[in-house]
């Protein structure tokens, strides 16, 4: 397979056409807006569809709409644009609808500003819209890596018949990487849409619906929506270690694109002998939650510290996933500021400095 420079939005866009997408709906928004004019000479020549919607509003209802005929269906989007499509997606999660959803995260709260973000951690994995629903999160920190997830992204969907969304900040949308795509993209075998309305001839129609207006009815669906995500805590937990090793004394937790910066930090820190892992949870729901409990545990690390571009979102998560084990502590920017390798190489460096015993003072 041949490598093609690519720019992230472009990849994404191309991804889910291998992965067998068939109809994308999209609102244009910075810094995502490339997927859409990808799409709008693409879509066409593999036969799919492509429709801008008037709003993002429509556009979520428009997934609603298409994923109940059991097409495979999606929609990019940035945050502000996120926040209008959260009541269509909870209704697609109550219904337990297969879409994927990517979300090239800016700056906020509001309107915010265009340049690179996390900020939308907690609007991902915590349920931005109403009801007891999640979806499946994916969080790439490469290109490639967001050609891999998107193309996953689908299958995942149709497993567990639930929304899944894939958040990369600005970068990964604009920088550009050389990719490579499967020539056949084979995914492991899906049990029949026999739930999806395809027309009634010679069965009983099939209602696509959230709404249950009997309460124990409306629980049980609770209960079957809850279930399966426990089931996607035991089987779709995804992660990577990066110069983990018992020489560590500091553990970094970060995802996406910030994990890149820490990975040029641990390379430059080890050059002054200073040994620093970095643990990157790739599915932050599914949240690695024991996997970071069992490696702040050992002995060799004293501190762990969490790195975003953010106010401490995932902060939170990794806080809760250690236990009250070690000292958990917190460094990011937001706004679109990005931290630099040196930045973190900085408050690293604090962290030993605060560990060093302190010089007696000597009696007069």
């Amino acid at each position: 397979m041949a490598k093609i420079l690519m720019k992230g939005n472009e990849a994404i866009a191309e991804a889910a056409l291998k992965a067998g997408a068939t109809n994308y709906f999209c609102y244009p928004i910075t810094p995502q807006t490339e997927v859409a004019e990808y799409l709008s000479r693409r879509m066409p020549e593999v036969g799919g569809v492509f429709l801008q919607g008037e709003s993002e509003l429509a556009v979520a209802n428009m997934l609603f709409g298409a994923s109940s005929t059991g097409k495979r269906v999606f929609t990019t989007s940035s945050s502000p644009g996120i926040s209008l499509m959260q009541e269509a997606i909870s209704y697609m999660a109550g219904a337990q609808l297969p879409v994927v959803i990517v979300n090239i995260m800016r700056g906020g709260p509001g309107l915010g500003g265009i340049l690179p973000a996390q900020s939308d951690y907690f609007q991902a994995t915590k349920a931005g819209g109403h009801g007891d629903y999640r979806v499946l999160v994916l969080a790439p920190s490469t290109i490639q890596e967001a050609v891999d997830l998107m193309m996953l992204a689908f299958h995942l969907a149709d497993k567990y018949r639930n929304p899944v969304m894939m958040i990369g900040d600005g970068m990964i949308g604009q920088m550009m990487e050389p990719v490579e795509f499967p020539e056949k993209y084979k995914e492991p075998p899906l049990p029949p849409k026999t739930w999806a309305a395809t027309g009634a001839k010679g069965r009983k129609p099939i209602i696509i619906k959230s709404l249950y207006l009997d309460p124990n009815l409306l629980e049980d669906n609770a209960w079957t929506l809850h279930d399966k995500y426990e089931q996607m805590k035991k089987e779709e937990v995804r992660f990577e270690r990066y110069k983990v090793s018992a020489k560590n004394r500091i553990l970094l937790v970060a995802y996406g694109t910030m994990a890149r910066i820490c990975q040029t930090a641990i390379d430059e820190l080890e050059k002054k002998r200073i040994s620093v892992g970095l643990f990157r949870p790739i599915s932050l729901f599914p949240f690695p939650e024991k996997q970071i409990y069992q490696e702040a545990g050992k002995k060799n690390i004293g501190d762990v510290l969490v790195i975003e571009m953010s106010m401490a979102q995932m902060y939170e998560d990794v806080d809760r996933a250690v236990r009250g084990q070690k000292q958990v502590s917190f460094f990011g920017r937001t706004g679109g500021i990005v931290p630099s390798p040196e930045d973190v190489v900085e408050q690293i460096e604090k962290l030993i400095d605060k560990r060093k015993p302190k010089a007696k003072k000597k009696k007069a």
